[in-house]
């Protein structure tokens, strides 16, 4: 893209994330062909991504959502903690709108469907790099009808932890509980949610955004 002024626009240097290696080199090719974008650097996991956002300070990290051993949303806070200046897209198959809210808390400038055309992602990645933020209108709408959380932070905290499948004596280590407490509060949440067992509450917390 050149400007009316007939110089070069500045190049924008990507992070792509993304654990499905056909969609990530697909996705690369395809901005590659922009002349002002070029991906200076891939990662297949979260914590690879944090890694290479480190290593090689992109302009933009676009980030799968679902990635992991973590996901998408985690290594957006933990790059933005490390390097204010990387700015962050989000790329979900599960537009799912309790997300949107994290995500905006966490600092992430733009959050966009699987669906969304690369050419339109460009154009996205290039209003996120001039400092404006994109939200997914479908998305927008949809948090805004969304009931709040039920859960408390705490309550949070220990299903983001059973969803990896950790023992109730990992989580209490984890988020430095004592195990007893933990079960309380797994109780109470799967009381809340409607569920049986802490990993279908987890999973739920997750589908809802929650988590």
């Amino acid at each position: 893209m050149t400007p009316v002024d007939g110089t070069a626009a500045p190049v924008i240097r990507l992070l792509l994330a993304d654990d499905e290696d056909l969609l990530r080199d697909a996705l690369s090719a395809l901005l590659e062909l922009e002349p002002d974008l070029t991906v200076t650097a891939e990662a297949a996991t979260s914590t690879d991504a944090v890694r290479l956002a480190r290593e090689h300070r992109p302009d933009i990290a676009v980030l799968d959502l679902e990635m992991p051993p973590a996901d998408g949303l985690e290594a957006a806070a933990r790059i933005r903690a490390e390097a204010p200046g990387i700015k962050v897209v989000l790329v979900t198959r599960h537009a799912r709108p309790g997300v949107l809210r994290r995500a905006l808390a966490a600092g992430v400038s733009g959050f966009v469907p699987k669906t969304t055309p690369a050419a339109r992602l460009a154009e996205i990645i290039r209003d996120v790099a001039a400092g404006r933020r994109y939200v997914d209108p479908d998305i927008a709408a949809s948090a805004l009808t969304e009931g709040a959380c039920p859960l408390t932070d705490r309550e949070v905290e220990v299903l983001r932890a059973a969803r990896t499948g950790a023992s109730v004596a990992q989580i209490a280590d984890r988020v430095h509980l004592a195990p007893g407490t933990v079960r309380n509060y797994l109780s109470a949440a799967m009381s809340k949610l409607g569920v049986t067992t802490r990993h279908a509450a987890a999973h739920r917390a997750w589908e809802e955004g929650w988590i």
